[in-house]
């Protein structure tokens, strides 16, 4: 394959990682392909830890040991959008992801799966390996011993997945599966097929090398860091094509200059990995559960994981609303899942949490928003673990006092409710919300003879002003609400409000300690804060534990 014409691409050498981290960055770079917030190709070179993946269409009979074997070793089995059957990937093999825009390169599908295939080739050759194709069968070939495989899924015309080359691999784990679904067929690598040791670091070397000779781009090496970063979208213009307001008038939300760069120093952070964070993203996929993690793209979610803690997404993974900062699908949804509260239940034992929290999408279309589902699966938690926390942040239940009432008489240990924006925002952040409503909500939990603590948090750098913001802070005091979340909006897509812009540390410092003045009993403020980020120790210090 070659371009057009000779293209940067950003390159990244990850040092050993789960396969999760790096498959959920490749779908991260696909979409920001996609929506234009990344407009180069990107490549990723690295070795996984131990694990097997399958293609979407693969069968698991071609697993030939059973769970508990795996389970005692740790390693995972993980369906992925790619073709393919299963295979195994693990220290020693060299991994490259190369995710393409075809349309933009001038190359198809089969021309880009037999440039990853010359890759291969062309690597091992440098070796002494003298490795071929095979007509019907992808990869490539030591006379009947496979030396490597490819995978590609193809999502808005963006190839990505890749390629997979056993430079020093244990082979081992390749017989417990019939490699991507051929049985009585042998595996080998470049060590085992020269007699001698290979380093990863030369072969790092000499696959970047025919990466950049068959495909015609030149790599533009940046770290990890720089990359994630990258992958927020900057604010567009407003002066030249502000938001549209709902009515059709043009709204210019302040006169902030737009931000045109990427995310601040401050912004940027490395995407922890190993066993905890693989555990978390297993167990939710097995459980057919969603975490607002996900979904809204939290930019804590790899910390989260990698900690065993997660925030449930319950009643579905559309949403009846279409606020213009969240990230989550819009859509009318199935009808809520009765087994849902006891999946989530055993999730959260199998996590061992002491603290969990439970959120939702908006279901305007249920008479009760789902209160009662909130509810049985706050009884099902504390069902199944003792002495457990329960944290729920909810909607607003179109202001139905009934709903309300029955989630806080299910009794769990905070009821979150964030009010999200200042008023003047609300027509174009939260065009179904209405600001009042959300007030007398908080005002009702804090009046409730449970004695369950409101609390509610906003986003910084949407448009708002600080006198708005102090505004806000004094109607949340009047409802009686005393802890307290403030967080900077990421923009998920460019089809989402563009941040208006970039909260310092420093302001985020400075606004907790005027809330803790006012009258906030607790509060966490910064850059990465969400609602539920570090929710167990925010109330940790509330009751003192």
């Amino acid at each position: 394959m070659r371009h057009n014409q000779p293209a940067k691409c950003l390159a990244v050498e990850t040092p050993m990682t789960t396969y999760s981290d790096i498959h959920a960055l490749q779908v991260e770079i696909v979409a920001a392909r996609h929506d234009g917030t990344l407009r180069q190709d990107v490549i990723l070179l690295q070795e996984h830890q131990p694990v097997f993946t399958i293609g979407r269409h693969g069968d698991m009979s071609h697993l030939m040991i059973s769970k508990d074997f795996l389970d005692e070793r740790g390693i995972s089995v993980i369906r992925v959008e790619r073709g393919g059957e299963i295979t195994y990937h693990g220290p020693g093999q060299l991994v490259a992801y190369l995710i393409i825009d075809l349309k933009a390169a001038g190359t198809s599908v089969k021309a880009h799966m037999n440039t990853l295939e010359e890759v291969m080739i062309r690597t091992a050759g440098d070796f002494g390996v003298n490795a071929t194709r095979r007509p019907i069968n992808p990869g490539i070939w030591v006379d009947n011993r496979k030396l490597g495989s490819i995978g590609v899924a193809v999502r808005h015309g963006i190839a990505f997945h890749g390629l997979a080359l056993n430079v020093n691999t244990d082979l081992a784990p390749f017989s417990w599966i019939n490699p991507c679904g051929l049985e009585n067929v042998g595996m080998t690598s470049i060590e085992k097929e020269i007699s001698a040791p290979v380093s990863m670091t030369t072969a790092r070397r000499r696959m970047w090398h025919h990466i950049t000779s068959t495909t015609g781009i030149h790599p533009e090496f940046i770290s990890l860091s720089d990359l994630e970063s990258r992958l927020v979208v900057p604010a567009d213009n407003q002066e030249k094509d502000p938001p549209v307001h709902p009515a059709g008038r043009k709204h210019v939300e302040n006169n902030t200059p737009a931000i045109r760069t990427g995310k601040p120093k401050w912004l940027r952070r490395r995407l922890p990995s190993g066993p905890a964070h693989e555990k978390v993203r297993n167990l939710i996929r097995t459980q057919g559960l969603h975490t607002v993690c996900q979904q809204a793209r939290c930019p804590n979610q790899f910390e989260c994981f990698s900690q065993q803690t997660a925030t449930f997404l319950i009643l579905g993974d559309r949403c009846t609303r279409d606020c213009r900062f969240c990230n989550v699908r819009p859509g009318p949804g199935q009808l809520p899942d009765p087994d849902e509260p006891r999946r989530v239940a055993e999730a959260a034992r199998k996590l061992n949490l002491e603290y969990v929290v439970i959120t939702s999408v908006t279901r305007d279309d249920i008479p009760d928003g789902g209160a009662a589902l909130f509810a049985e699966t706050i009884h099902r938690i504390r069902q199944a673990i003792d002495n457990v926390r329960v944290e729920v942040l909810i909607p607003d239940f179109q202001g139905n006092p009934d709903a309300l009432e029955t989630v806080l008489n299910a009794r769990p240990d905070v009821l979150n409710h964030n009010i999200e924006t200042v008023p003047r925002l609300y027509g174009t952040a939260r065009p179904q919300a209405e600001y009042g409503r959300s007030l007398a909500l908080l005002e009702r939990v804090a009046a409730h003879p449970s004695g369950i603590p409101p609390k509610s948090g906003l986003m910084l750098g949407l448009g708002e002003s600080d006198p708005e913001i102090h505004d806000c802070l004094k109607d949340l005091l009047t409802a009686g609400c005393r802890l307290l979340t403030l967080g900077q909006y990421l923009q998920p897509t460019r089809g989402h409000i563009p941040v208006s812009r970039f909260v310092t540390p420093e302001e985020f410092d400075t606004w907790k300690k005027t809330a803790l003045e006012m009258g906030f009993s607790h509060v966490a403020s910064g850059p990465f804060v969400r609602s539920s980020y570090h929710a167990k120790e925010l109330f940790s210090k509330k009751s003192g534990c």
